[in-house]
């Protein structure tokens, strides 16, 4: 009998599945190779399984072709990538029609972002599973690993991949799952290796099938959900959870702020009670994952008429206002040296959503940006993952002191690692004005007053 015919997952018993994983003949493709698609190939090549990444950037596909690494904030996976692509168990292609017939599990790691209106977008999702109706052999196995709404599998995913004719069957035809991405950029690698995943099926015996393969490949306890849509509301209820406490303690920085209380040490004292979790105040809450994680749950309760998720509601608001405070607490810095922001020179220190990873995605620095400019602002930004490069409309610095020099202000965005030495001794001397708004509590108050800088920090008060 032909491959075709013997190792669809699916056509397997879970004892010819495990067989045939310890011996490689599992094919894999991963449709999406970006910032968590990427990763999870290159640990299903590493695992020893034949593995096609399939993605639509053509430059991407081009330089991982030429067998240069392309997330270079993303530790380890470099060794791993020049592994996989010497021995042959992992290319990349822009061609789905070729690649998914030969695979025996189809993994999707595409985007779900958010349009205008703040609605999921699910448009990468519902193109590929078309495709998917053309292209999937009797057997297969589609596990969806982007983040969802739960109840989309059931709902809207099975249908789309069946296709209008019903020409083939899910739980017949193949199998479909669901297996979230819990990993955090920056450390996925680390994430991958201790953090267990969540595998939902349609029924018990894919679950069994996906949980599997997964501990084959990541060696990390596997927790078998009732169904897809209890998977997917795990993994955006873990997420939710991060976005209403850093909103909780952006609210009482705020407040704090206006008493003289220094936030950092209530939460410092906070976090020696055995049942409290720090979260810490910033500029804003940013990236591919909290803030569309809540309203994706925000749309699945407005589909619903089910009203409003109130708490999310709020912490939404909270966390979007934030870049508009920062400003604010820039204003009153520069009022307090008898200076506007019209025509004053701001340096922006860190573009990123999150420390030490190239992504701006959502970023808060972009609102940002967009208030100072409609205050006529002069701004400099400075990040060490995008230098020289035009971002948000501006072209960035090739370093720090260039940043800094002549600067009126700095507002600290990102605690990226290069910004948590800096000595405000050296802002002093850099800057023709010392006034500094530092976001993420990286300068030391006693530090700053010591050295004269203008101070303001969320949830530090004054010095």
């Amino acid at each position: 009998m032909s491959k075709s015919e013997t190792l669809k997952v699916m056509n397997m018993d879970l004892d010819s599945l495990e067989k045939y994983l310890k011996s490689g003949q599992v094919t894999i493709c991963v449709v999406g190779i970006g910032r968590i698609g990427l990763p999870t190939a290159l640990s299903f090549a590493n695992a020893g399984l034949q593995t096609i990444g399939v993605d639509i950037n053509t430059k991407l596909v081009e330089m991982i072709s030429r067998g240069e690494y392309p997330l270079k904030d993303e530790p380890e996976f470099d060794k791993i990538f020049d592994k996989v692509i010497a021995n042959k168990k992992f290319y990349a292609t822009t061609n789905i029609e070729e690649a998914v017939p030969k695979s025996d599990v189809i993994l999707l790691s595409l985007p779900t972002p958010m349009d205008e209106n703040y609605v999921p977008n699910y448009s990468a999702l519902i193109s590929v599973g078309k495709s998917l109706n053309k292209l999937l052999t009797p057997g297969s196995l589609v596990v969806v690993e982007s983040t969802i709404e739960p109840g989309f599998i059931e709902n809207d995913m099975i249908s789309i991949i069946e296709g209008n004719e019903k020409n083939r069957k899910a739980g017949v035809d193949f199998g479909i799952a669901v297996c979230p991405e819990t990993a955090n950029p920056g450390e996925i690698l680390s994430d991958f290796r201790k953090l267990p995943r969540l595998a939902g099926g349609t029924d018990e015996r894919t679950t069994n099938m996906v949980s599997k393969i997964y501990k084959h490949v990541f060696g990390v306890e596997i927790l078998h959900m009732p169904d897809c849509k209890t998977a997917n509301a795990a993994k955006l209820t873990a997420n939710v959870f991060r976005d209403i406490n850093i909103a909780f303690v952006n609210e009482l920085a705020m407040l704090f702020e206006k008493i003289g209380i220094d936030t950092l040490k209530v939460l410092e004292a906070c976090d020696k009670k055995y049942n409290f979790q720090i979260h810490y105040p910033g500029a804003g809450v940013g990236g591919p994952c909290l803030p569309v994680n809540s309203y994706q749950l925000l749309n699945s309760a407005r589909r619903l008429d089910d009203g409003v998720l109130r708490i999310i509601e709020a912490a939404r608001e909270i966390n979007e206002h934030m870049p508009y405070h920062t400003v604010e607490l820039l204003i009153d810095a520069l009022n307090e040296i008898g200076k506007s922001v019209k025509n004053s020179t701001v340096a922006i220190l860190g573009a990123s959503y999150k420390p030490n990873v190239r992504d701006i995605q959502l970023a808060p620095v972009e609102e940002i940006i967009k208030k100072l400019t409609q205050l006529e602002a002069k701004i400099k930004i400075y990040d060490p993952f995008y230098k020289s490069v035009e971002i948000f409309s501006h072209k960035t610095e090739e370093n720090m002191f260039d940043a800094l020099s002549g600067a009126d202000a700095v507002i600290i965005v990102t605690a990226h690692n290069e910004f948590k030495d800096i000595d405000p001794t050296l802002l002093v001397s850099k800057m023709k004005t010392p006034v500094v708004v530092d976001t993420r509590g990286v300068i030391d108050m006693r530090s700053a007053k010591k050295a004269g800088l203008i101070f303001r920090g969320i949830g530090r008060g004054k010095i």
